[in-house]
């Protein structure tokens, strides 16, 4: 009844965000290939009027890709987003948005000036009320289309070039797992033909940077659909879990008796239809997934391939994960060794950091876990529990960061599959965004973890005792300097008190002589010049 209670008292609030802008959608915008929607205070393209930001050409990063794919201008998502797109706003100071009518990560307010820190909980240590709370705006999410967005279910070349649109209507909820799937699903090559050999958001750099981002934009829409400013996504500490601790009806849905692989009536998930997990259908079809409900939300939680997944992960294993201290190497794909990213992901060993295909472990192993939706990868998202578990890999990454304090150099600049490079915007969001933008600290993102929160003297080993360390291995240099630098100034300085001396003596010696007469002075500057 409180959830009922609660999900009728939050209908009222509609808003949204997501991929393409409903506004951008019609044929002018897609032929003309701009996306520079008015912004509702002023009136004006990217709010101008107000100094929000400017309809501006897109620059695309030059920077060359790894060779994983080998085609050139076969899949809309090639050099993201110039298919459709060739200008869109590029918002000011902490502006944000299509049509920068938001505010960057982290800001808040009418002028986006007030800066804020939200933190992200455990699941299990939410109060009932925020439990029930969250679960709320779940269905609230699943049940209420997005006014701002609206998903292509054709290709640029289906839609005649721009000017035969192809879109349709979604859900808040479902926006997203359409993205996720979007950008993971195979290109379509024609005919029957597929290359299943990329994903803009897995299996390479960009994986821990776009789900990130993914994240973020999740929760800043439910703040703006239900008007709960504090809103952040609870996260699942899986870490020596021996079961599915949150498959339960109090939380994300207990089993039904009578089949394992669907939930418990008891739980609202049960009723949800889940969309884009018919692959093969859309690749024989050579077609998008438009959103069509596909049935009933599946999970089967530990009744999954014991031999590619043998357990969850260990405390152990996400230790062994925040050792490693390059972000990525070698091929930069699934097949890097001694990556953190490509480790954390599931690829490689969390015992040697070697990567291993008969293997899922980390991340991986808790999607083939869930044994149903969950398990494939571009309908993942269609299962909440995988808000859950981002947000606890997220805390991971985040923890990685604090720990290396790396430039955001560290990331690959080039030679990333496609699409993962650091200047690389992600597909398929717009307003852009960079890879390289979110390889930074969760808290200049505007949150923090609750397991992650430091006391001063966290922040003293975090942020002070680094410097310090690098000065102790200097301080030889540095010592060296001073005593060079000593020795110098006392030779400059007896160098200048005795040329000051030497002038002292001649300018007493001139002022015993005569003055110059005029033509004297006159003849002397003359051979003076000379």
């Amino acid at each position: 009844m409180l959830l009922a209670a609660l999900y009728c008292l939050l209908w009222s609030f509609r808003t949204s965000t997501g991929h393409f802008p409903r506004a951008c959608a019609s044929s002018k915008s897609l032929m003309e290939k701009e996306c520079c929607p008015p912004w509702r205070g002023d009136g004006s393209p990217c709010g101008q009027l107000s100094g929000r930001g400017a309809c501006q050409d897109i620059v695309l990063s030059n920077a060359p890709l790894g060779p994983q794919f080998p085609f050139t201008g076969v899949d809309d998502r090639e050099s993201w987003p110039s298919v459709f797109y060739n200008r869109t706003c590029q918002c000011f100071g902490n502006f944000m948005g299509f049509n920068c009518g938001n505010c960057r990560f982290g800001f808040w307010g009418p002028n986006c000036t007030e800066k804020r820190l939200l933190v992200r909980k455990n699941i299990f240590d939410l109060s009932v009320p925020e439990k029930n709370k969250f679960l709320a705006y779940l269905t609230l999410a699943k049940h209420t289309t997005s006014p701002d967005y609206v998903i292509p279910t054709g290709t640029y070349g289906q839609m005649n070039n721009g000017s035969n649109p192809k879109f349709n209507d979604i859900n808040i909820y479902d926006l997203f797992v359409w993205m996720h799937y979007y950008v993971s699903r195979d290109t379509l090559l024609g005919g029957s033909q597929v290359w299943r050999d990329i994903d803009f958001a897995h299996e390479a750099p960009g994986f821990l940077p776009w789900h990130r981002l993914f994240l973020l934009l999740w929760e800043q829409e439910i703040q703006k659909l239900t008007g709960d400013e504090n809103f952040t996504i609870p996260y699942w500490d899986w870490r020596d879990a021996k079961s599915c601790d949150i498959c339960t009806d109090e939380y994300m849905g207990g089993r039904n008796p009578a089949n394992p692989n669907l939930l418990s009536p008891a739980s609202f998930f049960s009723s949800w239809q889940i969309i884009c997990t018919r692959l093969e259908e859309y690749n024989s079809q050579q077609a998008l997934c438009d959103g069509t409900p596909e049935g009933p939300l599946l999970r089967n939680p530990g009744n999954h391939d014991k031999a590619r997944t043998p357990r969850l992960p260990s405390s152990a294993d996400v230790e062994f994960c925040l050792s490693l201290t390059q972000y990525e190497s070698d091929s930069m794909d699934k097949a890097a060794n001694f990556s953190f990213r490509n480790t954390l992901e599931g690829f490689a060993s969390p015992l040697t950091g070697i990567a291993d295909a008969s293997q899922s472990s980390m991340h991986n192993a808790l999607h083939i876990y869930m044994n149903g939706t969950m398990s494939q990868v571009q309908g993942s998202a269609n299962d909440p529990i995988f808000l859950l578990h981002h947000a606890f890999v997220d805390s991971i990454f985040e923890q990685w960061l604090r720990r290396h304090h790396p430039l955001q150099e560290v990331y690959p600049e080039a030679n990333a599959p496609i699409g993962h490079n650091r200047e690389s915007y992600m597909v398929p969001f717009i307003p852009l965004y960079r890879n390289g933008d979110f390889f930074i600290s969760s808290r200049d993102l505007g949150y923090d973890y609750s397991n992650l929160q430091e006391s001063d003297w966290d922040m003293f080993q975090d942020y002070i005792k680094p410097y310090l360390e690098q000065a102790s291995r200097i301080w030889p240099w540095l010592i060296g300097a001073a005593v060079v630098g000593s020795v110098l100034t006392a030779v400059l300085g007896g160098l200048m008190s005795l040329l000051c001396h030497r002038h002292e003596r001649k300018r007493l010696l001139e002022e015993k002589q005569p003055l110059l007469m005029e033509k004297d002075y006159h003849s002397l500057l003359y051979q003076t010049h000379l």
